[in-house]
């Protein structure tokens, strides 16, 4: 069965709080367009990210608000700001590294947070039906053309107020020649 993939760059989930320090007292996001998961959209607001080693300048902030902030970068990212970011889901933040995030109203030095995003498929509850997996399984998919790959470890994301999706990172898309939308085979 195929379904539709997404390419993800670095990116920025922001607490109520840090969107404060960040960008002033009372500060709310700004809609710059609308991303693929209902309720999700890329801001006008972009942060700079500080490691030990080098910055990152300008990076999107997506909302809305989080109850705690998470920093979504590649692997070559994290070389470049001198992290050794591990390969999470989305929310498992515990124990991995900080950075410094510069907004223009002011700095938040993160104690943990950065983490690089493992490759995830978002499906509603009937999707993963159809599909025949559920929430927190473990599958792989197969990208076409001349770059193709299979891309093991992906792991099902099912709740109902999900677009169904799969996110890969930037570095993974490219290596296997894909583009935002085009479809790929879930083979479990």
């Amino acid at each position: 069965m195929k379904l539709p993939i997404a390419l993800s760059n670095r990116h920025v989930h922001l607490s109520q709080a840090d969107i404060e320090a960040l960008f002033g007292a009372g500060h709310e996001l700004t809609h710059f367009k609308p991303l693929s998961q209902p309720g999700q959209f890329a801001c006008d607001e972009k942060i700079d990210l500080v490691g030990p080693k080098g910055t990152i300048k300008g990076v999107r902030v997506l909302g809305p608000a989080r109850p705690s902030t998470q920093v979504e970068i590649s692997l070559a990212d994290g070389f470049a700001l001198g992290v050794k970011a591990p390969v999470r889901q989305s929310g498992d933040v515990a124990g991995s590294p900080g950075v410094k995030l510069v907004g223009p109203a002011g700095e938040v030095e993160l104690a943990e947070g950065v983490i690089v995003a493992s490759r995830h498929i978002h499906m509603s509850l009937e999707d993963a039906a159809n599909f025949g997996v559920e929430d927190k399984q473990i599958v792989s998919v197969r990208t076409f053309g001349p770059r193709a790959v299979v891309f093991e470890n992906v792991l099902v994301r099912a709740n109902e107020a999900f677009a169904l999706e799969m996110h890969v990172d930037v570095e993974e898309g490219n290596a296997a020649g894909v583009k935002n939308g085009e479809e790929v085979e879930l083979i479990k």
